[in-house]
């Protein structure tokens, strides 16, 4: 009776939970050794896993390292009943019969059935569909405001206080305004715009940006010098001092060694000195190279015929606007 009793008591605790199911059906990713199913599959969640054998730890490390995870893997739910998904999510068998949490969040409040921006600045079908890329790893996401992702404030109605600024890749976004800084700072505090204007701190940089509705970035700290060159501006560690021919100013960019990610087609740029890059990472990694200030022009590559336009519509060139023979 008492080895029976001790026997039970064994198998209660013998067996592996694991976090993690491979396309080959083994267990994968272990959770804790030595638990009992049903403290393995106590949270009701899915993606848990349980196998009964009580084996070394240098069997599991076979079993994970060379054979591709434990066999005999067994779910804790082979069914949606009683899976709590949380919210924005609900459980749904998938071909293989097994029970999995998808995306679905509840749209059926959403009154506006059009495009919106995402915070991301990217364009979106609908906020259900914002909602959905949200809830698939992107938890920050949020609706900056009705309509496709515009370059300018013209046509942007920005929800509530919230108003429209530009920012230096030239997307326009839903920014709260903070309408009150301090009215005394200490000199520490002073800071040169990338406008030439000397602002008393970052609140009030911050400020004036948002009721221009553009950004206006930080060329430096201090206040603004009237700099030759930029052997004459101290920038902050880790960042490097580009000089802006237009201007005659320098401004401290930050400049990474880290090599660009391939990129696509559509991610080409043309910079402000009519060179086209194949990203803006490119641009901004020749730009620290030259040790010359490279700002987006437009989208796309400085092709004649994005050239040809921008002067005849743009400049309004009645020459250039001439059909060529």
């Amino acid at each position: 009776m008492l080895w029976e009793c001790f026997g039970s008591l064994i198998n209660a605790v013998a067996g592996n939970c694991w976090l993690q199911q491979g396309k080959n059906g083994r267990c994968q990713v272990l959770y804790m050794p030595g638990m009992s199913r049903e403290e393995c599959c106590r949270s009701g969640r899915l993606g848990t896993y349980w196998t009964e054998e009580d084996v070394p730890n240098s069997t599991l490390f076979r079993w994970t390292i060379f054979n591709g995870g434990a066999p005999n893997c067994m779910p804790c739910k082979e069914t949606c009943e009683n899976v709590d998904c949380g919210p924005g999510k609900k459980c749904k068998m998938n071909r293989r019969s097994k029970p999995r949490c998808v995306c679905a969040p509840d749209c059926s409040n959403i009154t506006w059935r059009g495009p919106v921006c995402g915070s991301d600045g990217k364009t979106y079908r609908d906020e259900c569909a914002l909602l959905k890329s949200k809830c698939r790893g992107h938890p920050d996401l949020e609706v900056q405001y009705q309509g496709k992702c515009k370059k300018t404030c013209r046509d942007v109605l920005c929800p509530g206080s919230s108003t429209c600024v530009v920012d230096q890749t030239n997307n326009a976004y839903c920014v709260t305004c903070n309408r009150v800084c301090p009215d005394t700072t200490s000199p520490d505090q002073y800071l040169c715009g990338n406008d030439g204007i000397v602002y008393a701190s970052a609140c009030h940089l911050r400020r004036a940006t948002c009721l221009q509705g553009k950004s206006i970035g930080v060329a430096y700290e201090g206040k603004c010098i009237k700099a030759k060159s930029c052997d004459d501006i101290q920038c902050s560690r880790g960042k490097r001092c580009l000089w802006d021919e237009r201007l005659g100013r320098g401004r401290c960019a930050l400049c990474h060694e880290e090599t660009c990610p391939e990129s696509r087609a559509d991610e080409a740029v043309c910079a402000s000195d009519n060179t086209s890059y194949p990203s803006t990472c490119a641009m901004k990694q020749a730009a620290c190279s030259m040790g010359v200030l490279l700002e987006v022009k437009h989208s796309g590559s400085c092709n004649y015929f994005s050239v040809h336009v921008y002067k005849c519509m743009i400049l309004a060139n009645p020459v250039l606007c001439k059909p060529s023979m």
